[in-house]
């Protein structure tokens, strides 16, 4: 996870995502402090679980305001990849940070590196923004991803060549008919279930896929609506603590827009996690899951805790 330095509203990424709110900001260096505590208390929610959690901190020149959002610009997977990828705003791409791949090599093993990211300066530009763009169901090699500007279909294909993954690709809507700009605002991904607005894809074919791959990867259904999204419901992520003990990220925005249905469904299937974050997610426009950027990596040496869901937390 990163620690964020300038965090504040980033006109850059407005154009196409809703969820940024256009309140006058009255004290923006209020708002960077405010935004540091609440960063500073979801690290401290998640440790006393015994989640590990590897902290970055953002570098105040350039000013980046959307650092703390890095699943965006990497992704490290189990066969000891990473992979860093081409941004939507101009201003984002600067959070790649070299210093921050050394970090997360000192402790994990990193086999091969690849980029992306030189696709964002074609003259005709091509944008897969990492775990925003396409949601992994790891263990059984598909990738499932709504299209939008900042997911284009031929950087999923390079994607699934590279990775030998196969994906399922969709339209997905918002109350406006816009297209929903990332995945992981409309769909989250759990070991035995899986949270998706099927309300906010038009097509049916594509709905019958998607019902159809959940059945066979194991997956229960749990629907949430359009207004649901707005408030974040989608964007959850689950991780394991201690002795592998399974808990389910969300803030408290998106816990309080469940029905009681939902909540108790998710309940039997992993502990709900609340972490407050309402700044975060009212000038930023992400929320939970878009602050961590997991690490699949193997270890270079064995730890006590497990290398499954640990979170890298950056700016």
């Amino acid at each position: 996870m990163i620690r964020p330095a300038n965090f504040g509203y980033n006109s850059e990424t407005a154009p196409n995502n809703s969820f940024q709110s256009e309140d006058t900001i009255n004290d923006p260096d209020q708002l960077k402090e405010t935004a540091r505590i609440e960063f500073d208390n979801m690290v401290s929610i998640l440790r006393s679980k015994g989640i590990n959690v590897l902290v970055v901190e953002d570098s105040s020149n350039p000013v980046k305001p959307d650092a703390v959002f890095p699943n965006n610009w990497i992704s490290f997977h189990e066969n000891g990849v990473l992979i860093t990828y081409p941004m939507y705003a101009a201003n984002r791409r600067i959070e790649r940070r070299e210093d921050i791949i050394d970090a997360v090599g000192r402790e994990f093993k990193i086999s091969n590196r690849y980029s992306f990211e030189f696709y964002e300066d074609d003259q005709e530009p091509l944008f897969l923004e990492g775990t925003g763009s396409m949601i992994f169901d790891r263990p059984n090699h598909i990738v499932y991803a709504c299209l939008s500007e900042r997911t284009d279909a031929t950087l999923l294909d390079k994607f699934n060549v590279l990775m030998g993954t196969t994906s399922i690709v969709f339209r997905s809507l918002d109350r406006r008919g816009n297209d929903i700009y990332h995945t992981n605002v409309m769909m989250a991904l759990g070991e035995d279930f899986v949270v998706i607005c099927m309300e906010s894809i038009p097509d049916e074919d594509a709905r019958k896929k998607l019902y159809t791959s959940f059945a066979e990867t194991g997956k229960e259904v749990i629907e949430i609506s359009l207004r649901q999204t707005e408030s974040f419901a989608g964007n959850m992520l689950e991780v394991k603590g201690k002795e592998n003990k399974r808990y389910l990220c969300m803030s408290e925005t998106a816990y309080s827009a469940l029905t009681l249905a939902q909540k108790e469904k998710l309940s039997a299937k992993t502990e709900l996690l609340l972490i407050p974050i309402h700044n975060i997610e009212k000038f930023g426009g992400g929320s939970v899951r878009c602050m961590m950027a997991e690490i699949f990596l193997p270890l270079k040496k064995v730890k006590k805790h497990a290398n499954r869901g640990v979170a890298l937390i950056s700016s």
